[in-house]
């Protein structure tokens, strides 16, 4: 009895640390998007229109490592002359989890002319771990997995925009540079992005005040320099992606919303 009162406060401590609750993911406010919305967009390099573009959030809420998500969907087509000259059929999607705003399990399906590429990342927060399977181009089998740590609450490329959607701009202050971690291509990367003040658009739905970001790229060959992106956000609730613009080394492509439904708080047009 002595020998069982002498180790029972270690007992308790072991028992206590091996079976205590995994650490707790963060807790965002989302205010701005839903299960169910669903933005239209064309794509042109001037007035030639290139692609379409797609951006859904799925109708019903997924699970991923015991989380609810929101199951995003990212899809581009060519059309017309590109089309015929390089024909795009690209889908990036991602689970994101409804509370913290961050991936469970981002994956690409890319089919650009003859090139293809598909690949899974799953996250683990807990463990601070991606693992990133490339699957054969052929049979789409797994062929390829690689292991890589990761920081808190990183983001991958379509989850990434979504938590922008969540931020509170008006506590921002013009200038700001947003500092995410990102993961993609096996690699972790800084995202940055620099809020640049507010302004109206006229969109092809009616004009809009939008919160104005301009992601900072890195130097490479497709982009002339890093203030080459600029993205309008709708200034209300939902702040939806309105339009996109980048130039590149030659020309420059624009992205422009062309429908929105299931928005979760309505679409408030200015005029």
């Amino acid at each position: 009895m002595d020998l069982m009162k002498k180790y029972l406060p270690f007992i308790l401590i072991f028992a206590l640390t091996a079976f205590s609750p995994q650490a707790p993911y963060r807790e965002v406010s989302n205010s701005s998007f839903d299960i169910g919305e669903k933005l239209e967009y064309r794509v042109h390099y001037g007035l030639l229109n290139a692609a379409t573009a797609t951006m859904v959030v799925a109708d019903k809420v997924n699970f991923r490592n015991g989380r609810p998500c929101y199951k995003v969907d990212v899809y581009g087509r060519s059309v017309g002359v590109f089309d015929l000259i390089t024909r795009i059929n690209d889908n990036w999607g991602t689970y994101i989890d409804t509370a913290a705003i961050i991936p469970h399990r981002f994956y690409r399906n890319i089919e650009e002319g003859r090139y293809r590429k598909y690949e899974i990342v799953d996250f683990d927060h807990q463990s601070r771990q991606a693992v990133t399977t490339i699957l054969d181009k052929q049979t789409k089998e797994p062929r390829e997995t690689m292991k890589a740590a990761v920081p808190d609450n990183v983001q991958d490329m379509v989850s990434g925009y979504y938590f922008l959607r969540t931020m509170d701009f008006s506590k921002i202050e013009k200038g700001t540079v947003i500092h995410l971690e990102a993961f993609f291509d096996e690699e972790q990367y800084d995202f940055n992005v620099r809020y640049l003040g507010k302004e109206s658009l006229r969109t092809k739905l009616g004009k809009f005040n939008t919160i104005v970001l301009q992601p900072i790229m890195p130097d490479n060959k497709l982009f002339a320099g890093q203030d080459a992106i600029k993205v309008w956000l709708s200034d209300d609730s939902n702040k939806i992606p309105l339009k996109i613009k980048a130039k590149l080394v030659v020309g420059a492509v624009e992205i422009d919303i062309k429908r929105i439904s299931g928005a979760r708080n309505g679409v408030p047009v200015l005029e």
